[in-house]
């Protein structure tokens, strides 16, 4: 995304209009990071997908492709700088240079801490926070030698705000929270270039994860949805306006900052 200063729109609507742009979503063949890529798609980007599994990510870009969008999918595991890099070559080629990226790739798992495992420990911090460094600093080096700045948005969590009800994975919680600081200080180091940088902070949605609480442990389920003052988990489609607004100019002097998206969730 171009800098602000340079670039003159009129029309509210025009500035969340995302038209000649190039955005990477990470993780972005299911669940809440197709859901923002659909979203970035239908705001007028061309949309690259990066995904470990490929027959996961060709699917999703036929989809966006087969709604009227333009879409490409490459297997990339954020765990490995070699092919981070080899994508961001490929997407130049097929779609042009990218100015967006969305950090969504994660994983978790469930185990109390002090039986935590240091591989699962070193996994989890590895993807959920070393992969928001490894595709950041490899698109950021870029975007800095073109100079035409761009919107990073990296998928945090409340998990790395407040503690995580009955989830025993404090080591999830740890790579968020470093997300979240790490988004925060970039911000200012970056900002010279034009290059902006934020965090979205889903509270509880409706994933394969969550549909797996509910079959196991219904009352739990039912005692978190009740702690969301709007009533509900969260959709995919909860996320489509927070991610479109901090991608394009409708948030050209918004950095470091993480918005929060949980229903309330953290309000009580």
């Amino acid at each position: 995304m171009g800098r602000a200063a340079d670039r003159v729109m009129t029309g509210l609507p025009s500035l969340f209009r995302l038209d000649q742009q190039v955005a990477i979503v990470t993780g972005g063949g299911r669940g809440l990071g197709l859901a923002m890529a659909q979203a970035l798609s239908e705001a007028g980007a061309a949309v690259a997908i990066f995904e470990v599994d490929r027959e996961t990510g060709q699917a999703a870009a036929e989809g966006l492709t087969a709604a009227g969008g333009r879409s490409w999918a490459m297997p990339v595991d954020v765990g490995r700088a070699d092919q981070i890099e080899a994508a961001l070559d490929r997407c130049e080629a097929e779609l042009g240079q990218p100015t967006i990226l969305v950090n969504n790739a994660g994983v978790t798992s469930n185990s109390p801490f002090e039986d935590l495992p240091a591989d699962d420990w070193q996994r989890v911090i590895d993807i959920n926070l070393g992969g928001v460094f490894r595709t950041t600093q490899a698109l950021g080096r870029r975007l800095m030698e073109g100079g035409a700045g761009g919107s990073i948005i990296n998928v945090a969590s409340i998990s790395g705000l407040v503690g995580n009800r009955g989830g025993n994975n404090s080591h999830y919680c740890a790579s968020k929270g470093g997300v979240i600081a790490l988004t925060r200080s970039l911000a200012i180091e970056w900002a010279p270039h034009g290059i902006r940088l934020n965090a979205i902070a889903p509270g509880y949605f409706v994933t394969p994860m969550t549909d797996q609480l509910r079959i196991r442990d219904a009352r739990f389920y039912q005692e978190l949805v009740d702690r969301v003052p709007l009533g509900r988990f969260g959709q995919g489609s909860d996320l489509a306006g927070a991610v479109v607004f901090l991608a394009s100019l409708a948030s050209a002097f918004v950095t470091g900052h993480t918005l929060v998206v949980d229903g309330g969730y953290t309000a009580w």
